[in-house]
């Protein structure tokens, strides 16, 4: 019996090596460059067949590598001056202008087609997205260099990009930069880019996506420091044809003024100081910000009930309420001289009334203060409650005033027949 221990079989014949893997070639910039452009030419027209070259391409050309290089190709060719042909997703932005040389109606018929390779190859190469988004910042840094031209194509290729969410917001700091500001470049490129998103979305939806960026009180800075300001902005851009975002911007300046001055209101009161003095800083302000009355006596409202500590208890409640605001009645009554003043401050004392429980049963004896104070009249209260006051506690204080409005209307029909016996 062989007790030695036995060989193992041994395959005969060739050997296989192992299977490698494929390998990214490297390629310098250059011919990085050539490859690229060499294909585009290659393919020409047919936006298929670029798709496909770009999408295979990205296998084997290492696109992270290259990125920027990639989209000065594809986004400014000619443009920078380094690249043949050129200008690949903007070349099809054709422009009719007037006699004037403002941007009237852009066509982007075949661009929406090659937007649309580009996006595949975006989302094909996820990695793509961040690079991307700083080619075009470095791009819009270097507007100078470019003539005024291919500064409207790249003006209105970013409006639709921006718009179809591509690129974000936030790309729109680089024309802050003081020598593009200073020549006038980012006022004029950013008129062209504003007028292309809002040709692909609306109003509302630029100045959503400018308030969520935090953009809204930066517009400013695309003028230089002398003309920053409200009515040199809204001119400029009315006269361009953009009235939305003229009135977003004073919509944003007059919200941060008002905050501004419920702020200041809100420390004076806690101060104490006199009513006279408080009536000149509003009244001051009003005019200096151009602030209506309306907006005034809301603010007046929600700083005078922010001043106290109220007690938790609703019996207790009222009477402190109703001593507090007896003691700065005169001041409401300065600001209150408007029929629709008026209407907004008994809206905000019913929304007020309504979201503070303590308060639900305060309501009518708040308003026939302020009637005693002459902060409102007969007529605005009346208004108020024939022309359905606002939803928050309708019912409940519709009652609440019942008997109140209906002595208002006695009184008015005993004045009307006095008037007539006359």
């Amino acid at each position: 019996m062989n007790t030695g221990k036995q060989q193992k079989p041994v395959l005969t014949g060739q050997r296989f090596k192992t299977r490698k893997r494929d390998e990214k070639e490297k390629f310098e910039p250059t011919v990085f460059r050539d490859t690229i452009v060499q294909g585009l030419n290659e393919a020409g027209g047919d936006l298929d067949a670029v798709a496909k070259f770009l999408d295979a391409t990205g296998s084997r050309l290492d696109y992270r590598r290259y990125a920027d290089v990639l989209f000065d190709i594809l986004i400014a060719g000619s443009m920078l001056g380094e690249f043949p042909g050129g200008l690949w997703l903007v070349a099809a932005l054709i422009s009719v202008w007037h006699a004037s040389g403002l941007l009237c109606i852009p066509h982007f018929s075949l661009s929406y087609v090659r937007l649309q390779v580009f996006n595949k190859l975006i989302r094909r190469y996820k990695y793509l997205e961040k690079a991307f988004e700083e080619e075009v910042k470095k791009l819009l840094l270097f507007l100078k260099a470019f003539s005024e031209g291919e500064q409207t194509k790249l003006a209105m290729l970013t409006g639709i990009l921006l718009a179809n969410g591509t690129l974000p917001p936030s790309i729109i700091t680089s024309l802050f930069s003081d020598n593009l500001v200073k020549e006038g470049i980012s006022a004029s490129f950013s008129v062209k880019m504003f007028k292309a998103w809002i040709a692909e979305k609306d109003g509302n939806a630029v100045t959503s996506a400018l308030r969520k960026s935090n953009l809204d009180k930066k517009l400013l800075e695309l003028f230089p420091a002398n003309k920053q300001n409200v009515e040199h902005f809204s001119k400029y851009f009315n006269e361009a044809g953009l009235k939305e975002l003229s009135d977003f911007l004073r919509l944003q300046q007059s919200l941060g003024t008002r905050k501004e001055l419920q702020k200041e209101l809100q420390e004076r009161l806690s101060q104490e100081r006199p009513i006279r003095e408080i009536v000149v800083y509003v009244k001051e302000e009003m005019k200096r910000n151009d602030l209506p009355e309306q907006a005034v006596i809301g603010l007046l409202w929600t700083c005078l009930m922010n001043a106290v500590e109220w007690n938790k208890k609703e019996e207790l409640v009222t009477e402190q309420a109703l001593k507090h605001l007896k003691l700065y009645a005169p001041l409401l009554a300065v600001f209150s001289t408007q029929g629709q003043s008026e209407l907004v401050l008994l809206q905000k004392i019913q929304e007020y009334c309504y979201d503070n429980i303590h308060f639900m049963k305060s309501f009518s004896k708040i308003v026939v203060l302020f009637y005693k104070a002459d902060v409102l009249s007969e007529e605005a209260i009346l208004k108020w409650y024939k022309d359905a006051p606002a939803a928050k506690g309708k019912s409940v204080f519709l009652e609440q005033m019942k008997k109140f409005v209906e002595w208002l209307q006695n009184a008015e029909e005993e004045s009307e027949s006095e008037g007539d016996e006359d």
